[in-house]
């Protein structure tokens, strides 16, 4: 990451590590943060704003000190000079303290490197992949859960998670893709390692499940 990591808040959008994120840029002072990206490293830093942040959006406030950093894989601008981007996450961070020399928001922050999974951990990673995939079957047979890669018009039977999914491309694309309440999500960035928040995540499917609200799959993410 630069010294300086240009960081976009939005009230309602969690980035997860190796996970896209298509994103709608249109404020001016992140068309400037994108098209200063685009000429550096092309990084920017995705963080949560916490709530009451509608009472000074056009200032700064308050965000959850845990992000994702991504970088810009695809830019699309248009003639009005506003864009169209893809990130993809490439690792957590911890805002340490923030710059305002710019219109937008940079930050210095510190890597945030998931703990190393042990054999252990693999074996109970792979029990709550399987726990996942039965949680989830329900929504895939209703139509609703439509993960990439998987086909776009799911029938009874479809596997509701492609096969030669890794397991953390799998926990983080659920993460980032069901339709979980923002603070759930930015819980489950903060989890440790992968295998808790694979653990986190099926603890909150069961929790909606029994509740009545199968939260669908929502790849199709614009802001």
């Amino acid at each position: 990451m630069s010294d300086l990591l240009p960081l976009f808040p939005l009230p309602n959008v969690v980035l997860f590590p190796h996970v896209f994120l298509p994103l709608h840029i249109f404020e001016p002072r992140y068309r400037e943060m994108v098209a200063d990206a685009i000429a550096g490293d092309r990084m920017m830093g995705m963080v949560l704003l916490k709530p009451g942040w509608d009472h000074d959006y056009e200032g700064r406030p308050p965000v959850y000190p845990v992000g994702c950093s991504g970088v810009i894989t695809h830019v699309e601008r248009q003639t009005d000079g506003r864009y169209n981007i893809v990130l993809r996450g490439v690792e957590r961070f911890r805002i340490v303290e923030e710059n305002n020399d710019r219109s937008y928001r940079r930050a210095v922050v510190e890597p945030m490197a998931e703990r190393r999974l042990s054999a252990d951990d693999r074996s109970i990673l792979q029990r709550q992949r399987s726990r996942l995939e039965t949680l989830l079957a329900p929504a895939v047979e209703r139509g609703l859960t439509r993960m990439q890669g998987a086909s776009q018009d799911p029938k009874p039977g479809d596997a509701v998670i492609p096969s030669g999914m890794a397991d953390e491309d799998l926990v983080n694309a659920l993460a980032q893709y069901l339709d979980l309440e923002p603070v759930e999500k930015q819980a489950l960035l903060e989890r440790q390692c992968l295998r808790t928040r694979a653990e986190s995540l099926v603890e909150l499917l069961e929790m909606k499940i029994m509740l009545g609200r199968t939260p669908p799959a929502a790849p199709h993410v614009a802001h």
